[in-house]
């Protein structure tokens, strides 16, 4: 693709990428045929190909409107493009750089004025989330079906009997992941350990920045950043052999830090270190001999493999590899590469289309009548168990919590 960027934007790391990426779009169109919004929509404008010609319109000057916007926004990153383009194209940074400066021009309306900025102040911390959740399961009677199924329910992880370890990694315990689905880490901390591998929770850390990373505010991510990086210095100089990540969300996010941090003299190369050490916690245990482990298998599973799995750490095959090797047994699941509609904040700032992907995501998972739906991601995970009675749950508590 021919760019005409201006030189004033082609002299910063973020206009030399933008312009890299679209040269790199030979217009192939094979984007689209995997595009959720594409099918649902109709609209070229609502496909990858569709944006990218907005965004190289904005970023060669032609003013943004919100049109533009609303188009920018109704894109899920699910990446599917990206594991499809035969060209390399990587979509979603182009998005970012977009989104930013369509942000930059275009005023919302007062509810998104509202909205956005408030999601960004309560998601990313976990006291005042919790404090959010437990408000809404005390008002559960009073609300409506739709409204309190999304309300999800107290779990209790359990207690973690943790024996000597000859190695150590570290934990992203996360924001919303930490107390939504606290089962998760706690399962995953339970299964290290049986393979003597103890998990470390620095002090400090916290939201790994995508939830502002995507509603372009980059500035505010990239405080998340620097404040993880400084929890886990200490540690990663010590030897800490990984950085285990639970929810996929968040590990496509820590493994973009080195990217996301290029242009911070103090941070880049700390930055991309930890980009090295991101693991997610497939492939940790894919590397290990899970054969001691004496699992119940008598589930019947449907596998969800999140967006940020399958196509932001193209990690897909691993799971559903790792719970065939235990013994389960996996239920058949059509059009696995398209999203739930999750994806982070879009179940709530494009509700309509998010459950119209909710319910064609669960037609299919729930097709071959599985006794329980796995996922990999917090969001995903709570966004499929508003709409079904089937118990959805982190793959790492099928090993963990069928120990014998």
């Amino acid at each position: 693709m021919q760019t005409a960027l201006p030189q004033s934007l082609l002299q910063t790391t973020a206009g030399q990428e933008a312009d890299s990426i679209l040269r790199a779009c030979v217009h192939c169109g094979f984007c689209i045929a995997t595009c959720p919004t594409y099918q649902l929509l109709g609209d070229e404008l609502d496909g990858p190909r569709g944006r990218i010609y907005l965004i190289k319109q904005v970023l060669e000057g032609k003013p943004a409107t919100r049109l533009t916007q609303r188009h920018l926004d109704r894109c899920l990153t699910c990446r599917a493009c990206e594991t499809t383009c035969p060209s390399g194209v990587h979509y979603s940074r182009l998005l970012d750089i977009g989104r930013e400066r369509v942000e930059q021009q275009v005023q919302r309306t007062f509810w998104q004025r509202l909205q956005r900025p408030l999601l960004r102040r309560l998601l990313p911390y976990p006291e005042r989330f919790a404090m959010m959740l437990r408000l809404g399961r005390w008002l559960s009677p009073l609300l409506s079906e739709k409204v309190r199924a999304k309300v999800p329910p107290a779990q209790n992880p359990g207690s973690v009997d943790s024996g000597p370890h000859t190695r150590h990694m570290l934990l992203l315990d996360g924001c919303a992941h930490s107390v939504a689905t606290p089962n998760t880490n706690a399962a995953a901390r339970r299964l290290l350990d049986r393979l003597g591998i103890g998990l470390i929770s620095p002090r400090g850390q916290g939201c790994c920045g995508a939830v502002s990373q995507h509603l372009a505010a980059p500035e505010e991510a990239r405080s998340f950043i620097r404040r993880n990086i400084d929890a886990w210095w200490p540690h990663i100089k010590q030897g800490a052999e990984a950085i285990v990540v639970s929810a996929s969300g968040c590990g496509v996010q820590v493994k973009d830090y080195g990217y996301l941090m290029q242009d911070d003299a103090a941070y880049a190369a700390k930055a991309a270190r930890v980009a090295e050490l991101a693991r997610d916690i497939s492939e940790v245990l894919a590397a290990e001999d899970l054969s001691a482990l004496d699992v119940d298998t008598s589930q019947r599973v449907a596998f969800h493999s999140p967006c940020t799995l399958q196509h932001g750490q193209q990690l897909n095959g691993v799971v559903e590899g790792l719970l065939q090797k235990a013994g389960f047994q996996l239920a058949g699941v059509q059009e696995a590469h398209l999203c739930c509609g999750s994806a982070g904040t879009y179940s709530i700032l494009q509700s309509a289309l998010s459950q119209q992907l909710l319910e064609n995501k669960l037609r299919h998972l729930q097709a071959e009548q599985p006794d329980v739906i796995a996922t990999a991601n917090v969001g995903c995970q709570l966004h499929l168990q508003s709409g079904t009675a089937i118990p959805v749950k982190h793959w790492v508590e099928l090993l963990d919590g069928n120990l014998q």
